[in-house]
This record gives C-alpha cells, structure tokens and sequence, in this order.
C-alpha cells in the first residue's frame, strides 16, 4: 500500500504528516497510521526543535525565557484530528471559533477549572504560540458558549460526525437520571425523584459506539417525561436514523414493570439492573443470595474472581385488567471484595449515623421524624429511635441489617437478546465508565460565570464538554489498545506527557525540551513523534 504525505491544518497551523495504510487483521478492515514530520515551511517539514528553524545569523542564547506545556496536548490533537473532529466544526463554525472550542475542550480535559481562569492556562500551554488572539477571557467565554447553545450547532455536529460510524456498529443507548441543586436549565424539572433528594432532575442520553468506545450523540430530556416516553423517543429516533443494531443500557431507575413490559413486547435488546421494589424481585434475590457463591459459578474476571449465575424473573403484572406474566433472564453477580469493601463502608456509615444521632439536641418546635431523617440521612430504616426530653435514644435495628449486608457485592443485571455473562456485564461496566465520565466533567457546569447560567450558555457548555468526552474516551480506548493502562491512567499519561515544554529563548528562538524514554514510548504508542 503506497505512502502519502499529507499537511494537517491544527488551530490554524500546517503541519507535515506521513500516512501509511495497512489491513487490520482484527477489524478487517484498512486502517492508517499517521507519523508526524514537522511544521510547514515554505512547503517542506521542518521541526520545531530543528536548527533550521534558527536564523543563522542569530546565536541562540543557553536560558530560556518562557516555558510552555506542550506534551500532553500531542495525543490530543491527534485524536482530534483521527476523528475528523476539527474538520467537522471547520464546516459550520470559523477558524477562529473552531480554534477557541479546541481550547476550551482541551482545558476541560488537561486541567478543568473555572472559566475565568482558561486564560491563564492557555497562555502556558503551546497553543498560546499558535495563536495568542482567542478571545478567552470570562466574559467573552460566556458570549461563545451562549452563541453555541442558541444555535443549531450541537445537533449539527453530531448528524455530521455520526456519518463517520459504520453502517453496521453496534450502539450502546445509555439513559441516566440525575439531581441537580442550581435551576440551570428550563429541563430541570420536578418530577418522580428515585433519589429522593427533593431536587428537581434532569434526563440525559448518550450513544456510544461499543467498538471505538466513544459517545456520538447525547438528548436533553425535561426531568418530568415519564421513563416510558423517553424510552419510545429514544426507539424512534435510533430506528429514523437508520441504526439497527444498537441495545439500550440503562440505570437502575428505570427498572419497572412498565419499562420491561414495554421493552419486552417490543423486543427491544437492553441491559438493565435491577431494584428491589418488586416483589417477584426480592423473592428472586432471597433464593439467589447464597446460591450464587457455589463453586459452579465461579468465573475469572479482570485480576479478580466473580461469580454469575443465570436467574429469571417471572413477574405478575398488575396493570391492566387481564392480569399475565412476564418472563425476562438475567445474571446474578456476587463480587466477594466488593462485598468487603461494602461491608466495611456500610458500618461505618451506620455507627457515624447513629452517633450523630445520639448526640443531636432537638428543639421543641420541630417534628423528631423530620430530624432523624436529616441527620441519618439514608441510614434512618435501620434505627430504632426514641426521643426522650429532646435527646434521642437510639439501637439497630438487627433485621433490617441483616437484609442489607446479605445483599452486599450481589447485584441483577437483566438482559433481553443473546448475551452471556461476561458480555452483559462488561457492556453495562462501559456505559458506566462513560457516564461516570461525562459527569465528572459536567460538574464544572457550576464554574460559570453568573451571567452565564441560562440556558444557551449551559447548552453551550454541555457541547463543549460532549466534544472532550469523545477524546478523552477515545484516549482511554487507545491506551486499552496498545497496552498502555498496565502502566498508566489517563491522567498519569497525560501529566507524564506534561513533561515535554516548549521553550522560547532570549533572541525569539523556539527549541524542544528532550524527550525522556518513558514518553518516546507513549509517543511511538500514538504513532506520534514530539
């Protein structure tokens, strides 16, 4: 297969790469690797650290005037640029627009904090060499993201960038309910709260490609839609975009006999974990808890050992006035360390509930049921109390306990299509880590400025952060593929990458600090060279 060298434009810079093609046996599939070669000058590669790049009538001078993290933004750039994601935003939004999401998608990755503190960061980071103009400071930061939630842009760059998924990937739909404190959005809404917080609530869904491990799409829901017509919403819109092979992976509080009655007629393939609010669900979980730990159903998982036994549910149906029975498999998990560390957590919480308990003082103009509740929070169904001249009195109660900790490390995962154990599980535990993700990074939602938290400017930054959610699991999935997670987290990468500075000397010189071992490795991992 012929090599071609090909110029990448990267935050408004031309850059030299060689593109070599090869067939992945695996994926069957044609496949590129990309070796960087330099910067464009005059139409030739030069590197940043090359003496050509110094006049010659100039002496370079030893000390070096500023210091720049350049590093850590490699892979960055270069997954943004595998992924056609600077292409794609290059067709609706300007350079100088484009430029200016980049950076703010790649302080959300490298070093999240609060808005008007991105342009200190920049001016650290490398980019600031390519482009000092972008208009970063608070305010301008908040009219971008306010531009972007109030246009149609999010949409139209998630139907553009799902035209790079092939026809036949398989979409992983995960649907999650959360709380949130400050009114954000017009879609935080009050509705059924599983968490009963008392918070208003917002319903988020994401598709994510299960090969690259990547979200390509994510809804805003208002928190008051019923489970039941978000879940149609969802059929529908997957079925019109013309996807066909995709499951739904879904939290535990969609877990009902609507929902599984709806998904079962339908014949719709999910994964779905289970609750405790049916019936026909304790009574499974009491026949399973001991079964589970026999010897038979033993399975070697990652660096640990669980078990998984098949189960299934037969559930009455009360809603309608012909009364059936509905059948749907599942696997029953036991994780033995997890029961431990549950266990462990679990006392700990209970004795400092109870302990905060006995030591509270009530005042007489408040209900005692009111202040249990307050202090012992979601532990208060395991004390027995009794309030005695405003002082509690307070014991466990021992059967409720023992229910709780017989339930430790055991958990129910529901499926409908063909899936074993090992798949069920490690598709639901990649949607976890992608939402987990993805709310971990949406907790800077509240570094806006003040001005900033309408709406738009919240949807602004909502797309700002689904962007770096891509790259950021795409990194993940890299390093899982080239063998890279024995050694490093994504964070332990990138601060290792971190390493590797730009340097600006006395006289205007630009030179690059030596690349140690360790990040020659990650580098050629990446098919990068610094």
């Amino acid at each position: 297969m012929q090599v071609k060298k090909r110029i990448k434009k990267i935050n408004g810079i031309e850059y030299w790469y060689e593109d070599t093609p090869y067939y992945d046996k695996e994926k069957k599939q044609i496949r590129h690797k990309s070796k960087y070669l330099g910067k464009n000058i005059d139409g030739q590669p030069v590197k940043v650290r090359s003496s050509d790049m110094i006049p010659s009538r100039m002496v370079v001078s030893s000390a070096p005037k500023f210091a720049y993290n350049h590093g850590n933004l490699l892979p960055l750039q270069s997954i943004t640029q595998e992924l056609s994601i600077q292409a794609t935003l290059e067709e609706f939004l300007s350079e100088s627009e484009t430029d200016t999401l980049l950076t703010l998608v790649y302080n959300r990755i490298l070093r999240p904090t609060a808005m008007t503190n991105v342009q200190v960061w920049y001016e650290g980071s490398s980019l600031w060499l390519n482009n000092n103009k972008l208009p970063l400071s608070s305010l301008r930061i908040s009219e971008f993201l306010a531009n972007l939630g109030q246009k149609n842009i999010p949409e139209e760059f998630m139907r553009r960038f799902a035209a790079h998924i092939e026809p036949n990937a398989t979409l992983l739909y995960n649907i999650t309910r959360a709380s949130r404190s400050s009114q954000l959005l017009e879609s935080l809404e009050y509705g059924y709260n599983r968490d009963n917080d008392g918070l208003p609530q917002i319903t988020f869904s994401l598709v994510v490609d299960k090969e690259k491990g990547i979200p390509v799409r994510y809804d805003i829901y208002p928190g008051s839609i019923a489970d039941i017509t978000t879940l149609k919403h969802t059929i529908i819109r997957l079925k019109d975009d013309g996807s066909e092979q995709f499951r739904l992976v879904m939290d535990r509080g969609f877990f009902s006999q609507t929902t599984l009655t709806e998904l079962l007629s339908e014949n719709i393939p999910f994964i779905m974990p289970a609750t405790y609010q049916l019936m026909s669900m304790k009574e499974l979980m009491s026949k399973s808890q001991h079964k589970v730990k026999q010897a038979e159903y033993l399975q070697k998982f990652e660096k640990g050992s669980i078990f998984a036994m098949p189960v299934r549910l037969e559930h009455q149906l009360d809603i309608d006035d012909e009364p059936r029975t509905i059948t749907v498999d599942g696997y029953c998990y036991y994780d033995p360390k997890r029961e431990q560390d549950e266990r462990d957590s679990f006392y700990e919480q209970l004795f400092d509930a109870a302990d905060r308990l006995k030591k509270a003082r009530l005042q007489s103009w408040k209900r005692p049921e009111v202040v249990v509740n307050e202090i012992a929070r979601g532990f208060a169904r395991y004390l027995r109390w009794k309030c005695t001249d405003g002082t509690f009195e307070v014991s466990i109660r021992q059967k409720a306990v023992t229910q709780r900790i017989n339930r430790l490390g055991r958990f129910i995962l529901f499926y409908n299509g063909e899936l074993d154990w090992l798949s069920c599980l490690t598709l639901y535990r990649e949607r976890d880590a992608v939402e987990k993700c993805f709310f971990r990074m949406m907790n800077g939602v509240d570094t806006l400025p003040r001005k900033g938290r309408r709406e738009d400017y919240v949807r602004g930054f909502i797309f700002m952060v689904f962007i770096a959610l891509i790259i950021k699991m795409r990194l993940q999935r890299i390093l899982k593929e080239t063998g890279l997670s024995k050694q490093y987290s994504v964070e332990k990468l990138l601060l290792e990458l971190e390493k590797i500075k730009l340097f600006v000397l006395s006289q205007g010189e630009i030179i690059q600090s030596e690349v140690s071992k360790k990040n020659r490795e990650i580098l050629t991992a990446f098919n990068l060279c610094a």
